[in-house]
C-alpha cells in the first residue's frame, strides 16, 4: 500500500491510522492528525482503488453502493497491512485509533465490524453502514466518534443513527457528534472529535 508514517514524540500515545475521502491522498488528513494529538506517530495510508482516477479505499457499484465483495477484501488487505507496518516501525498494533473522513471512515467502520481488535479506537467523519445483516465482534473496549451532518446528502440522518445502534450493541461507547451542515468537513466538527479524543485516551 501506498503510505506515509511520521514517529511522533509520545511511544505511549496512540497512532492514528489516516483514511482519506475520494480522490484524497495520504497528506489529506495530516492537519487532522495534529490537531487531534500532535504527539503521536501517524500512519496515512492511500487508497488501492482508482475510481476515475480518484484514489478509494474500495469500490462501489453506485453511489452509496458499495462492492461488498472488493469492501471485504480489502478490509482484510488493510488489516493485515497494519500487522506488517506494526513490525517494520515499532508501534504497538493494539494501540491504533483510526481517523477517517467519508470512504476512509467507511474502511475504518469495515474494519471494527470485521475484526474484533483491529482498533483502539476511531473517529469517523461522516461514514456510512459498512454493511448489514452481519454480526460485529465484541467491541466493548473501543471507543468511536461519529461525525455526522443533518443535512449531509451522502450520508442521511437516520444512517448515521444506524450506524451508531449497531455500534452501540455490538458494546462500543459511541459519541454521534451532529453538524447543521452537509458531507463537508467543517472546522467545529474536527474541534469536537479532538477533545473527545483528549478526553477519551488522555484525560
Amino acid at each position: 500500500m501506498k503510505y506515509l508514517f511520521v514517529k511522533g514524540n509520545d511511544p505511549q500515545a496512540p497512532t492514528l491510522v489516516l483514511f482519506h475521502g475520494t480522490g484524497g491522498t495520504e497528506r489529506d488528513l495530516l492537519p487532522l492528525a495534529e490537531r487531534i494529538s500532535p504527539d503521536s506517530s501517524v500512519l496515512s495510508l492511500r487508497g488501492n482503488v482508482l475510481e476515475n482516477g480518484m484514489p478509494r479505499f474500495f469500490r462501489r457499484l453506485a453511489e452509496g453502493v458499495f462492492d461488498i465483495e472488493d469492501l471485504i477484501f480489502r478490509t482484510k488487505e488493510v488489516n493485515d497491512y497494519l500487522y506488517e507496518a506494526a513490525a517494520e516501525y515499532g508501534f504497538d498494533r493494539g494501540n491504533l485509533v483510526a481517523v477517517g473522513y467519508s470512504n476512509g471512515a467507511n474502511i475504518a467502520g469495515s474494519l471494527l465490524y470485521h475484526y474484533k481488535d483491529a482498533l483502539r479506537g476511531a473517529i469517523l467523519h461522516h461514514p456510512m453502514v459498512p454493511r448489514r445483516g452481519i454480526e460485529l465482534p465484541d467491541l466493548s473496549a473501543v471507543p468511536v466518534f461519529i461525525g455526522a451532518g443533518r443535512n449531509d446528502p451522502l450520508c442521511s440522518p437516520q444512517e448515521s443513527e444506524e450506524l451508531n445502534r449497531q455500534l452501540s450493541e455490538a458494546g462500543a461507547d459511541v459519541m454521534l457528534h451532529w453538524e447543521s451542515f452537509g458531507h463537508q468537513l467543517t472546522a467545529s466538527e474536527v474541534d469536537a472529535a479532538a477533545a473527545w479524543y483528549r478526553q477519551t485516551f488522555t484525560d
